[in-house]
């Protein structure tokens, strides 16, 4: 069984993050019918659901029943978002607390962007969700990831002001984690360094390194498009479409065959994995 599903419940954002590469596929979110149909099919094959990989999730005009239909089959749901919405949305969100298991807000995408809210609005927003989640046994991530590293310098200058205003919040000792720290109660603080995408990737191609692509996840797209990971933001690695095929079926095809094999044993297959920097994380 694999651990989570990266669901692309909509590829439409209402931002546009300096670290984001978005997506030139055509602008769509998927339909209550098209989700329902990808929920019977990985019953019973994947733990969780993610709704991330491009786009925003609480731009869904139904995320309200999407929710309710992940429930009704046994899903857990993580949500990734910009955090824009969460004033707006939160109402929607805590009403659906049994099936939340965690939401995770890039706090990097306010300085990604022009955006007229300024920080401390921005801040008030999402501490404000965070603490009512929290409360409810839910886990609140809040993401830093936009930290230099050797391959690119992250817009970081809000930082300072962003971690100014969880610290009045979430008063010291944090408790420092592996990833970060935890803030407190069911309330965590994740600090991570900016990353190429693959699909901007130019780095020089290696046959050896390791991934939890389809092992640990899967990704599918808004129309469809079974990807190895959620990093796969164009559909490069088109193992199969889950409207078309069984998630048995993909999962067999020489493709995704060939790449487990490969992951399994040290090994790159498919020329994107070759050049995904992300990746060689794991090989350390």
């Amino acid at each position: 069984m694999i651990d989570r599903a990266y669901i692309e419940i909509g590829n439409i954002c209402n931002l546009k993050c300096s670290f984001c590469p978005g997506t030139k596929r055509t602008p769509r979110q998927m339909t209550v019918e098209e989700f329902t149909e990808i929920c019977k099919k990985l019953s019973g094959k994947v733990r969780q659901l993610y709704f991330h990989v491009m786009g925003e999730p609480l731009l869904h005009p139904e995320l309200d029943k999407l929710l309710a239909i992940a429930e009704k089959f046994g899903f857990s749901v993580s949500i990734t978002t910009n955090g824009v919405l969460l004033p707006k949305c939160s109402e929607l969100l805590l009403r659906h607390i049994d099936v939340l298991h965690k939401v995770s807000i890039s706090l990097h995408a306010h300085e990604a962007n022009a955006i007229k809210l300024s920080v401390s609005e921005y801040m008030n927003g999402v501490i404000s969700f965070a603490k009512k989640f929290s409360a409810l046994d839910k886990n609140a991530v809040f993401r830093l990831w936009n930290l230099d590293t050797a391959e690119r310098t992250g817009k970081n200058t809000e930082n300072r002001e962003i971690l100014d205003a969880l610290h009045a919040e979430y008063p010291d000792p944090w408790q420092e984690r592996y990833s970060g720290y935890r803030l407190a109660y069911r309330t965590f603080l994740e600090l991570d360094g900016i990353f190429t995408w693959p699909v901007e990737s130019d780095a020089e191609p290696t046959d050896n390194g390791k991934c939890h692509g389809l092992t640990d996840q899967i990704a599918i797209l808004a129309d469809g498009t079974v990807v190895p990971c959620c990093l796969d933001s164009e559909g490069q690695i088109a193992l199969g479409n889950i409207f078309t095929d069984t998630f048995d079926a993909i999962l067999s095809y020489s493709l995704a065959e060939n790449m487990i094999k490969g992951f399994k044993n040290g090994k790159m297959v498919h020329p994107v994995c070759k050049r995904c920097t992300y990746a060689r994380r794991f090989s350390h």
